[in-house]
Formats: C-alpha cells, structure tokens, sequence
C-alpha cells in the first residue's frame, strides 16, 4: 500500500524560486526559451519533454533545468523517472552546499538548515523531502521513512514538512475510525 500524500514536495512556486535563486542568472537564453517552451507545451508530453532535454543539453546539471524535469516527472506520473532527477537534485545540492554525498552522512550543523532564507541549504531540504515522498509512493517505504527523519533531524523546526511524511507512514494499516 502506498502512502496518500497529495501534494508535490516541490510546489511551482518553491520550484521557481529555487531555481530562479540557484544559477538562475547563468541560465543560457537558449535553455531558458527551452524550458519556456517545455511550460507552454506541457499538454504535449513528447514536445515537452525534447525542449526539457533540449534545455539540459545546453545546461546540463542546471537547478533549473533539473527541477523542471521533476516537476514535468512528478506531474505526469513517472514517479521512478522524478526520483531519478529528484537524486540528482541531492547531487548537485549536496555539492552546491559542501556537503557529504551521501544524505545519510550530512548533519545539521553542516549547513545553515534552520535558516529558511537560505536558499542553497532549502534546495537540499526540498530536494531530499522530494526523494522521501517518491520512496513512499514507490513503496520503499523504509528509504522513505528514513529521508524523512533525516529532513527533521536538518531542519527540526519542520519548516520542510517531513513531520507529515511520517505522519502517513505511522498511520498506514491502521483502520480509520
């Protein structure tokens, strides 16, 4: 049984933000105008994902253009395809952070998680609670559970939301009364 969680990790206006603030300034036009066009097209699953893959060939590894394949993913349904940018996401913010590699190994006192203003250690946070809620539709319910915890070991104030992923977790196979 999967977990009923209904909204996306990552909601368009996060995402925006996110990727806006993250090297949004040396996005190429051209990527850019791809990722607008993969926007305008999303109702066109083939049109819209070339101009996504168009977009990360001119910016590979871009915050933007990563989390608009997520997103594009994550909407359509291709869970295993969103958690595979939603761990590249991991990637490329565990770097932009200095942080381990491995989620499992980072601490609190690594990065400035508390500190939601922080966008660079928020892009971690949100990327992480992304590859936490995929796990658990996924029903790898244990990965999950412990991405989850992870997120509220960073950030403890839950600003992220990971209490509610465990919340699902605690409550599955009870009976609603």
């Amino acid at each position: 049984m999967t977990p009923d969680v209904q909204d996306n990790p990552l909601s368009a206006a996060e995402g925006a933000l996110i990727a806006h603030s993250l090297l949004g300034e040396s996005l190429p036009p051209e990527a850019e105008d791809h990722l607008w066009q993969a926007g305008l097209s999303y109702h066109l699953d083939e049109i819209a994902e070339r101009h996504l893959h168009e977009a990360e060939v001119l910016a590979p590894g871009h915050a933007a253009v990563l989390i608009g394949l997520y997103r594009f993913y994550f909407y359509k349904g291709r869970l295993k395809e969103a958690l595979e940018i939603a761990e590249r996401c991991i990637a490329k913010a565990a770097q932009e952070n200095g942080l381990a590699s491995d989620w499992r190994l980072v601490a609190a006192s690594d990065a400035p998680f508390g500190h939601y203003e922080n966008i660079l250690p928020r892009f971690f946070l949100f990327s992480l609670k992304g590859y936490a809620y995929l796990q658990m539709r996924l029903d790898r319910l244990e990965e999950g559970r412990q991405a989850a915890a992870k997120l509220l070991e960073l950030d403890p104030s839950d600003k992220i939301g990971a209490k509610v992923l465990l919340d699902v977790l605690s409550r599955m196979g009870q009976d609603d009364e």
